[in-house]
């Protein structure tokens, strides 16, 4: 995965930013984070898929007092699945994917009336939020920068608001922002529902995302 070391770096630079977390410890062959996120405490991300990597990590991950996650970046999942569960550990999710895109060709869409969007910028975090009628909340998202690295986060709709343009104009007012900011690359880890979006907005694929935890363990609903 050395073509990948520094794509994950910068990613986990601006997602700590976007999510005010403290720096990653470098631990071997990954990054350990004290996430403090839903569902999990600790999230080892691996710069490495080398199977002995991703044991020892897994060693780190059943060593931890919390819940903890490691989270594998991967051009070969089938390979990274088969070191994960040989490690003892167990996969929550195998279908998520890192996508990338020059910012600078990133589509700029317009929030359709009778909504409006309210754009907000921190020392290392952009934010967009799209209100309706009678100010109620539609979507909202944020990216974090990490140099002239944007990364998207937290990108979601209201159920009673989508399918309307809405999270294409807040992906389009982030990287507009970023892009203010000097960032040129832009990096997320999708869900398989937002690929979908993303890729119709000119993001591709880098790789397969595979995260493993101890037994027991269960992604939050």
């Amino acid at each position: 995965m050395s073509d990948l070391r520094g794509l994950v770096t910068s990613w986990e630079q601006g997602w700590a930013a976007s999510r005010d977390l403290p720096a990653a410890l470098h631990v071997g062959g990954g990054l350990r984070v004290d996430s403090a996120q839903l569902g999990r405490d600790t999230e080892y991300f691996a710069l490495d898929d080398d199977p002995a990597v991703l044991s020892d990590l897994a060693e780190r991950v059943f060593a931890e007092p919390r819940v903890t996650w490691l989270s594998v970046p991967t051009t070969d999942p089938d390979r990274t699945a088969l070191a994960l569960t040989s490690a003892g550990l167990v996969l929550l999710r195998s279908s998520e994917q890192m996508m990338t895109i020059d910012l600078r060709t990133h589509p700029g869409n317009a929030v359709p009336p009778p909504y409006r969007l309210v754009l907000e910028s921190g020392d290392a975090c952009v934010s967009a939020a799209v209100f309706g009628p009678g100010d109620a909340w539609a979507a909202r998202g944020y990216a974090g920068l990490a140099g002239r690295v944007a990364v998207a986060d937290k990108i979601l709709t209201g159920p009673d608001h989508r399918r309307r343009g809405l999270a294409a104009a807040v992906m389009g007012a982030l990287t507009g922002a970023a892009v203010e900011r000097g960032a040129e690359q832009g990096i997320l880890v999708a869900s398989e529902e937002g690929q979908r979006l993303y890729a119709m907005l000119g993001w591709t694929p880098a790789a397969q995302v595979l995260i493993a935890a101890r037994p027991g363990t269960e992604y939050p609903a």
